[in-house]
């Protein structure tokens, strides 16, 4: 992860009038985090062919244990509750930002969100301190979520109600408020998929639902707004973690579905820097589209991985990311 200093997290928090219970604890946490990034990007892909049935359905309890395994490797961890323990604290008020614009097939799976809360859950963090979430809550139930304002976990869509207008770079927009406003820490959770602009869509493409106005920040491949976006303190200081849907990813025709395109990877991909996420996601998909005789996503189509780069959001320099399997 990049460095942002102190001085410029406050100030970016106090302009967008964020307020958050135990914010110094927040702070430190996240300060404690980001001093203790290693030398590399570590990039986990957790795999196991038993967590699809034939007909696609997800194998829950399967799913858990690639989590499981997945977290306890990227973190360095005895075990997976350890890891989460590592990640978040039990007074975290935790997003989960998942992608559901397009539809079943080409939208992350409740089935791994949930997993999620699970993990988070057992880290101690409360269901009440939990907010699964969307651009649009229509979205979120057309792929199969259930909503919820009231007690417990809750789920739902910004729904037009904007927070704060912020700016940065080519970034001009208004952030979500479940960001700005509600909670302490970010797991960001897409679906790996192709993209006709930026070639591919996965975790930096994934805040395309966290703000107002993304049709306005889709020119030149999305470079440098998607980066300046993600850049944004209160955005790359929150995010803890990257989780990504990878169990049948799509290598051509996104971001909506064509089936024809999918393939079963049974995966998923985690890591603490989105950067790195992506890049290997990227390579994920090029290695396919090889396999399927299509050409090669143009580096001119991803050069905002680099801009992110140089914005400290992360790494896509392969010498400094390590990918580990489990």
């Amino acid at each position: 992860m990049g460095e942002t200093t102190r001085r410029d997290f406050l100030k970016q928090m106090a302009a967008t009038g964020a307020v958050v219970a135990g914010f110094p604890e927040v702070l430190s946490a996240a300060e404690s985090l980001v001093g203790a990034s290693p030398s590399k990007s570590r990039v986990v892909i957790a795999t196991d062919r038993e967590v699809l049935r034939g007909n696609g359905e997800v194998v829950a309890d399967v799913l858990q244990k690639m989590l499981d395994r997945g977290i306890a490797k990227l973190t360095g961890s005895r075990t997976a509750v350890e890891g989460w323990k590592k990640l978040f604290k039990p007074s975290d008020v935790v997003g989960i930002k998942v992608n559901c614009l397009f539809g079943k097939g080409v939208s992350t799976r409740p089935e791994v969100a949930q997993a999620v809360v699970r993990g988070l859950i057992a880290a101690g963090v409360k269901p009440d301190n939990i907010i699964i979430w969307d651009r649009s809550t229509s979205d979120l139930v057309k792929v199969g979520y259930k909503p919820n304002s009231g007690s417990g976990v809750k789920c739902y869509g910004d729904d037009g109600d904007w927070g704060p207008l912020l700016e940065q770079g080519a970034f001009k927009g208004r952030i979500t408020k479940v960001i700005s406003e509600r909670i302490t820490a970010l797991v960001n959770v897409p679906i790996l998929k192709t993209h006709g602009l930026t070639g591919i869509s996965n975790a930096l493409k994934n805040h395309y639902g966290s703000f107002d106005n993304p049709g306005s920040h889709h020119s030149n491949h999305c470079n440098p707004a998607m980066a300046d976006f993600n850049s944004l303190p209160v955005v790359k200081r929150k995010t803890r973690l990257v989780i990504v849907d990878a169990l049948r990813p799509q290598y051509d025709g996104g971001p909506g579905f064509k089936g024809d395109a999918q393939w079963d990877l049974w995966s998923l991909i985690l890591g603490t820097d989105p950067v790195a996420v992506d890049y290997q996601g990227l390579q994920i998909i090029q290695e396919q589209r090889a396999k399927a005789g299509l050409p090669a996503i143009k580096p001119e189509v991803t050069a905002w991985l680099q801009s992110a780069q140089e914005r400290g959001v992360g790494t896509c320099d392969p010498s400094k990311i390590e990918v580990l399997r489990v």
